[in-house]
Order: C-alpha cells, then sequence, then structure tokens
C-alpha cells in the first residue's frame, strides 16, 4: 500500500527488492495486499519482487476482495482469478473480504460473499478466510455471530485508537478475541501518524528510551497484545525494515502509562485524525489529493506560525489537481473513509487556511 516510488512515482522495484530481501533475512514471512492497493499495481509488483524470486513455501500471502464492488455473486471469483493471476499464485495463505463497514457488510450479505470465503477455503484456494472491518464493536460482533466460519479479522489497532471514542480499538479487538478469532493488526503507527508526534509527546517517549525510534514505540505496543498473531505496517524505506523487525521488549507499567500520555498529547494537537490511507480519493468528482491537504492542514494548526510554509506545498498540489475549494460537498468521499471523518466540512476549513486573500 505505500511501496517505494521513483522520482517519477513509478514502483522503486531497485530499492524493493532490497527491503523485501532484508525482511526475508530479519524472519519477515507475511505479506498483504489488496485488489485496489495502487491500482492494482501492489498485487503486480508483489508477483515480480516475492512470487518470482522466493520459493512460495517461504512465505504467507494475504489478499483481499473488494467486496464493495460486488453486483452479482459471480464476480467475487472473477476478482478472485484476476488476483490469483496478478499474485502469481495458485492459493492465498489469507484471503479477506475488503473493508467491512456498515453499507459494506450488507453489501456482502446481499451477494453472498461469505459464501464465496466458504467455497475457497473447501477448495483449498485460501488457507484462512476473514475481513477487514472498519465499524463498530457491535457490528463487529454481529458479523462474527452470523459467521462462524470466519477464522481471521484484520483490525485497525494502535495506542491511538484504543481508547479512542470514535474507533474503539480496544473494544474491536476484545470483541474478536471473545469470538475466538485469531486478530491480525493494521495500522499500528496510523499511517505514519505515531511516527511523527508533537515535540511534547516525542519528550515523553525519549524521556524512557532514550535509543528507542517514536515508531517502534508504536509497533511495540501492536505486539505486545497476546492475541496479535500478525502485525502489519506499510512500509516504504529499508530503514523501516530495520526498526520494525527489532526484537521488541515487553512494555512496562511505566511504559504502557507514557503512551497513554503520548495519546492524549496527540489528539490535542491534531486537527485531523487522517491515516492516509487513500480510499477516498479514487471517489471524488475532482480529484482532491484530500489525505495529503489534510497533512498540510495538521502541519499548519499544530505551528501556526510556520503555515506559511506549508502554504507552498499546498498550492504546488492544487496546481497540480485541484484545490480543497473544488470541493462540491457530494459526500462521495465520506461513505469510504475508515476514519468517519467529516471530509466536506473540513476541506471547508483547509481552503479558509490556505486560500484566503493575501
Amino acid at each position: 500500500m505505500r511501496l517505494p516510488r521513483t522520482a517519477d512515482n513509478n514502483i522503486d522495484f531497485e530499492t524493493l527488492n532490497r527491503m523485501v530481501d532484508r525482511f526475508f533475512e530479519l524472519g519477515g514471512e507475511y505479506f498483504d495486499t489488496a485488489y485496489t492497493y495502487l491500482e492494482g499495481e501492489s498485487e503486480k509488483a508483489l508477483r515480480k519482487t516475492v512470487v518470482e524470486r522466493y520459493p512460495r513455501e517461504s512465505f504467507r500471502l494475504a489478499d483481499k476482495l473488494p467486496g464493495y464492488k460486488v453486483t452479482a455473486h459471480e464476480q467475487c471469483r472473477e476478482f478472485f482469478n484476476e488476483q490469483l493471476e496478478r499474485c502469481g499464485v495458485e492459493y492465498f495463505d489469507v484471503y479477506l473480504l475488503h473493508f467491512l463497514n456498515p453499507q459494506n457488510y450488507e453489501i456482502a450479505e446481499k451477494y453472498d460473499e461469505f459464501g464465496f470465503l466458504r467455497e475457497i477455503k473447501a477448495s483449498g484456494e485460501a488457507r484462512k478466510i476473514g475481513f477487514s472491518f472498519h465499524g463498530s464493536p457491535e457490528l463487529l460482533d454481529t458479523i462474527l455471530t452470523a459467521h462462524p466460519e470466519v477464522e481471521v479479522v484484520l483490525l485497525q489497532i494502535n495506542y491511538l485508537d484504543w481508547d479512542s471514542a470514535s474507533i474503539r480499538a480496544r473494544e474491536q479487538y476484545e470483541t474478536a478475541v471473545r469470538h475466538g478469532k485469531e486478530v491480525l493488526i493494521m495500522e499500528p503507527v496510523r499511517g505514519g501518524q505515531l511516527a511523527s508526534v508533537p515535540a511534547e509527546a516525542e519528550k515523553v517517549l525519549h524521556d524512557l528510551q532514550p535509543e528507542d525510534s517514536v515508531p517502534s514505540w508504536a509497533i511495540r505496543f501492536a505486539t505486545n497484545l497476546p492475541h496479535a498473531s500478525v502485525v502489519l505496517s506499510g512500509m516504504s524505506t529499508p530503514e523501516q525494515i530495520e526498526d520494525n523487525l527489532r526484537d521488541f521488549k515487553p512494555l512496562s507499567d511505566a511504559e504502557r502509562k507514557a503512551l497513554d500520555t503520548c495519546a492524549t498529547i496527540i489528539r490535542a494537537e491534531t486537527a485531523v485524525a487522517c491515516t492516509a490511507c487513500g480510499y477516498c480519493v479514487p471517489h471524488c468528482p475532482n480529484h482532491i489529493p484530500i489525505p495529503s491537504f489534510f497533512a498540510c492542514y495538521n502541519e499548519a494548526k499544530r505551528e501556526p506560525k510556520d503555515t506559511w510554509k506549508v502554504k507552498y506545498e499546498y498550492d504546488r498540489m492544487a496546481a497540480a489537481n485541484a484545490a480543497a475549494s473544488a470541493c462540491i460537498v457530494c459526500h462521495a468521499c465520506e461513505k469510504h473513509c475508515p476514519q468517519k471523518l467529516k471530509i466536506a466540512d473540513t476541506l471547508k476549513d483547509v481552503a479558509a487556511t490556505f486560500e484566503k486573500n493575501e
């Protein structure tokens, strides 16, 4: 989802191959992709950098059905076969329905997508089946009660969302555990937000463990959860491979309290809780680079006196794509936002910040 890029925005396979090789050397063996990641290029890149270079038994591969695109049950097989071809494999170790929320769960039930999961489990084309989830603990409980055949659940879990009133990651985790499901974790560093925290929060962590990087704390939090079998991180540099595959020691009580303190500080200084997943962008009729604009907006709100510095980057992206003021308030983006952000309202604030007359 966040692969290294060349200057002309193609996938940097020279760097990616080095990252994959080092990943294997450090004991990594689980790769996660999806039909829609990088508009299909993620699956093809995985074939080129992993499948064609390593024995199939040396790694596990997870992929996801874009169930929200399905309009007939037969399309599940069509998407699946295309994914097998793109990835160059005959089976997936883990196959998930992608991005279940209230709307997408309704689609999944309407077109019997869980039935398709059972089919490919029975045929051996998927070793484990499940879904990735962005919704309430109550909805998660409903789905797992209705579909006990599900084996794994991919949840957004990190120390910022753990006790969040909107994401409710702790409750989601506890719900999955109560149902006896294997928990996979996504967004442990929250799209990079927990790799670059406010100075006050960074000091809290540095005072306890001056040698540890800021993002390593987020990875430690996730790997310390006893029922989490896999922690995924969208890595785009060799340095991130090294940092994310260290041997992490358990968190002490003092360290857990420090992360609670950090979460409080980060929430207070974050205007928009965007993880830069990009799910909103393809649905914007005016092609507004929403995550990039939100990153600029957060930076401006964190350091208002330096807004002029951020405005240059905003103007550059607006000229290449569309300005925040180009939003027509259709709300199409919001239907696909895992964080449930009020994107249209926030784009008005972004425009007011960066497009006001000098």
